[in-house]
């Protein structure tokens, strides 16, 4: 009589969607991490290729649920927009978010910043941005030569994947797009839109008085 052997079931890993962090620890952190996101959502949105996430946990190897970070914002070119719960980089055609953003919080310093540089450098971003908006610094690493190299001087920057242009000259982070067009939050924005909704208005107006009917023009 031969002996049946039970066959053993792995229990099946579970990578959770939150690490029970929050997103931010202050208003002046959520509204850059919001900015910054939103801008290069923005800037790319006619390319369906081009994802752009905020706060969304990213786990870079199958079979460990551990090893994981959630960056302020990443963005990965080669993936396609859409809802995630968190990014598992093996069901993404193993791509690697090219880009990172960091926004230090008072209770991000050098030793949380160095460890998440340890962990962008070790699973292949190209891009590490972190911000300090307390201080004004900002401070940036571009892979080169399979590794994050730091970069001398951050004003005037201009990202060599996104092609934004980061000032600080002001007093508080800027960033451009390509065509020069400055990332704005959605209150400036909305200001923005109301002012050209009053300028058409004065233009239809003009118009009217001179017997002229906008909607034909």
């Amino acid at each position: 009589m031969t002996a049946t052997i039970p066959t053993q079931t792995l229990p099946e890993i579970i990578y959770p969607d939150s690490d029970g962090k929050p997103m931010s620890d202050n208003t002046k952190q959520f509204q850059l991490i919001v900015k910054i996101q939103g801008g290069i959502d923005a800037l790319f949105k006619d390319n369906e290729n081009v994802f752009v996430a905020g706060d969304l946990l990213w786990y870079p190897v199958e079979g460990d649920n551990k090893t994981r970070q959630s960056p302020d914002i990443m963005v990965v070119f080669g993936r396609p927009k859409g809802d995630r719960g968190s990014y598992k980089q093996w069901v993404e055609d193993n791509i690697a978010p090219q880009v990172v953003f960091e926004i230090i919080s008072p209770g991000n310093r050098m030793g949380t910043i160095f460890k998440l540089f340890k962990f962008y450098d070790n699973y292949g971003v190209e891009e590490y941005y972190v911000y300090d908006p307390d201080d004004n610094e900002l401070m940036g690493w571009v892979r080169n030569e399979g590794k994050l190299n730091y970069i001398e001087s951050m004003e005037g920057w201009v990202s060599p994947r996104l092609e934004i242009r980061f000032e600080t000259a002001s007093g508080d982070l800027e960033i451009y797009r390509p065509d020069g067009l400055k990332f704005l939050s959605y209150v400036e924005l909305s200001r923005q839109m109301e002012q050209a909704q009053k300028k058409a208005d004065r233009l239809s107006e003009k118009l009217r008085e001179m017997g002229i009917n906008p909607e034909e023009v």
